[in-house]
């Protein structure tokens, strides 16, 4: 899905599809908790597949799991949460496109 302008996006989009654990608090104040997937992601967003609609500033964290065997004591069983912000979401059949932005843009570790 190519919903963003290209004027608008301040970092390229990469079609990359990651399991995440979505994390946030629904319309009638319950957290929840979705595993899910992203459609694409850059260094400043990422477009989510959801089965919630979330509303446009809503707050949200995902995490990316790994599998118990490789879990270990170098590797943690999930990423530390990373917070986005909604910007638009759109319903697309019984899910919804989120398109939200990193409250701190991802950037490389040495």
């Amino acid at each position: 899905m190519d919903s963003y302008p290209a004027e608008r996006r301040s970092s390229e989009r990469l079609q990359l599809q990651i399991p995440v654990f979505l994390r946030g608090v629904d319309s009638a104040g319950m957290e929840f908790i979705e595993l899910t997937k992203t459609v694409d992601i850059s260094a400043t967003g990422a477009l989510v597949l959801s089965r919630r609609p979330l509303r446009p500033d809503q707050l949200f964290r995902i995490t990316i799991p790994v599998t118990m065997d490789q879990v270990s004591g170098v590797v943690p069983p999930e990423t530390p949460p990373i917070q986005l912000r909604v910007m638009r979401s759109v319903p697309v059949g019984d899910s919804h496109f989120v398109g939200a932005q990193f409250l701190t843009r991802l950037s490389r570790t040495a």
